[in-house]
């Protein structure tokens, strides 16, 4: 069999870049691509909207198993390199001269550090509604913020073997948030986690015993 992205490179993961677009700023554009051929984005029109487009289905390898086409209304198709997506014209063929550069999108590596992880679920109860979407940033220098649906929280941690995890008293804003469940059960959760475990995309707690209490997601969108 002869060797090509498909059969070669490690190529399923989320990629991230900003597009050309003709009538915005820049298109910001999240494409998960999954081993079972089906895939999904999300895109934001820069300077024009701040709403999310949101699209899933299903993708399939062109015949020399160089270019992925995704099987939605545009057939878009992006041709697979070592960790990069090169964004193809209608015609399939690959962008040249000097916007050369502005159509690849990166594919994401798995990091904790330096994102905007999203809380979508809490003890097994999934986040809808409240007044702020809480999440939790991390950085390098072992610190770490958020706001817990309502309040700004800020501190440090530890992250040991294993990714054994300990947060220091954390720091809130007082403001009063009648009504909000979320945020007293996410300041629990915080006290509780002892292990975390993450992927490029998802963030997950686990109290002592493993269990796990508190699920996020990346947001690229707020980065």
């Amino acid at each position: 069999m002869q060797d090509n992205s498909k059969t070669s490179l490690d190529w399923a993961g989320t990629y991230l870049g900003i597009l050309p677009c003709a009538n915005c700023e820049g298109l910001k554009t999240m494409l998960t691509l999954k081993n079972d051929l089906s895939y999904t984005s999300q895109t934001m029109y820069l300077g024009k909207s701040d709403s999310i487009f949101h699209e899933s289905g299903s993708f399939e390898w062109s015949k020399d198993g160089g270019s992925v086409i995704l099987k939605n209304t545009n057939q878009q198709q992006y041709k697979v390199g070592e960790n990069l997506l090169f964004h193809l014209d209608k015609n399939g063929k690959q962008i040249t001269g000097n916007l050369a550069e502005k159509y690849i999108l990166n594919k994401e590596n798995k990091r904790l550090t330096g994102k905007y992880w999203k809380l979508v679920e809490l003890n097994g109860i999934k986040i809808t509604e409240v007044n702020r979407a809480p999440f939790i940033q991390f950085n390098t220098e072992k610190g770490v913020n958020g706001n817990n649906s309502c309040n700004s929280f800020q501190g440090s941690y530890e992250l040991s073997e294993e990714n054994k995890i300990t947060f220091s008293p954390l720091a809130t804003t007082r403001m009063a948030c009648i009504g909000n469940n979320v945020e007293s059960g996410f300041m629990k959760v915080l006290e509780q986690t002892k292990k975390i475990t993450y992927t490029e995309n998802e963030l997950v707690f686990l109290d002592e015993s493993e269990n796990k209490i508190a699920v996020f997601l990346f947001d690229y969108f707020k980065n």
